[in-house]
């Protein structure tokens, strides 16, 4: 008798990606002698029931594929007795048998609100643990729910088709494009928790998942149950299609705008308005972004009205003077040419 039909499939999704990854750092040939190290392959683990799922995974997997396990879990210092549930996590890690095992503690600022802070603070320091060790990747616990959720929120910041494509199965850290993984994106929140029950695996419930004080907890609690109330069950299903769709056209109209860039500058290198003016708006728009990054905006301060407004320049150019953008950069048109760089 096999696994229970929730076991198998969480196992079978890291099984596919384990096998990416393979493929992404091949064993480098040696002597006949030698034996290169098996590559590391970390879990993020925050002790709830997706991030659980995903590790008992990936403890039964690796070692049919000749990959080491180890697992990380990240103390924000967000509640009382955090660091206490992180040396939890620590030996439930352990108990699955991975290692090397490691809890690390992170100081959240401020910045961008609550929610982002912790997500950069927790980046940062899964940057850390994968270079420390070497680590070849992090395997991430986000599943279908939690791209449902992320689409909503681009959604409501109307940013764009880039902030409706949700999370990659496959991202990047500094120095590493393809370092984080998430093999539960097409996978439901259920599944995991199903996973994890039939395994007898301790769960822990992050009081902050249901906090109204915080836009994704609302979400998950009022906002997308009231979708599929009003909209049938089909809904998260739906909105996770929507993401992978929309990362394919947000690709493909990316690449245009890279190939794009080269033919609307001039022998000096500045952004001729006509050839600009000739281009699709959203083939336009991401050179404009990509210019004003380039010039030191920074890429997260930067929204759809800043470029919306350098787009007029271009688009509905009646005389306007200097556009001012985050990173003390600025926008200019002279003489024909768009010109954006420090103010």
């Amino acid at each position: 008798m096999g696994p229970h039909p929730a076991v198998a499939a969480i196992r079978l999704a890291v099984r596919r990606v384990l096998h990416d990854i393979l493929n992404d750092h091949p064993a480098p040939e040696t002597d006949s002698r030698e034996r290169p190290a098996p590559p590391l392959v970390f879990v993020a683990c925050s002790g709830g029931a997706d991030s659980m799922a995903l590790a008992s995974a990936l403890a039964f997997e690796a070692p049919r594929l000749g990959i080491r396990a180890g697992g990380v879990t990240v103390d924000h210092g967000l509640q009382p007795g955090s660091d206490l549930r992180a040396e939890e996590v620590v030996l439930r890690l352990r108990e699955l048998g991975l290692d090397p095992v490691e809890a690390t503690a992170v100081t959240v600022g401020r910045e961008g609100g609550p929610e982002a802070a912790a997500r950069d603070a927790r980046y940062a320091a899964l940057d850390d643990a994968a270079v420390r060790h070497g680590a070849v990747a992090v395997l991430l616990g986000h599943t279908r729910d939690d791209q449902a959720e992320t689409v909503l929120l681009g959604l409501a910041r109307g940013s764009g088709i880039r902030s409706l494509s949700g999370m990659a199965a496959v991202s990047g850290g500094p120095g590493a494009a393809r370092r984080y993984r998430r093999p539960f994106l097409q996978l439901d929140r259920q599944t995991a928790r199903k996973a994890c029950m039939v395994q007898s695996l301790p769960v822990w419930d992050d009081p902050h998942n249901a906090d109204p004080a915080y836009t994704r907890s609302r979400l998950r609690h009022e906002g997308l149950p009231a979708l599929e109330k009003a909209l049938g069950k089909g809904v998260v299903e739906a909105l996770a299609r929507t993401a992978q769709l929309s990362r394919d056209d947000a690709d493909a109209l990316d690449a245009w705008a890279g190939q794009a860039e080269s033919s609307v500058r001039d022998a000096a290198g500045l952004l001729e308005c006509a050839k600009l003016y000739a281009l699709p708006p959203a083939v336009r728009r991401r050179i404009l972004r990509r210019a004003a990054i380039e010039a030191g905006a920074p890429a997260g301060s930067l929204f759809a009205r800043h470029i919306e407004e350098v787009d007029r320049l271009i688009t509905g150019w009646r005389g306007q003077g200097v556009i001012n953008l985050p990173g003390k950069v600025v926008a200019q048109r002279q003489g024909g040419r768009l010109v954006i760089r420090q103010g």
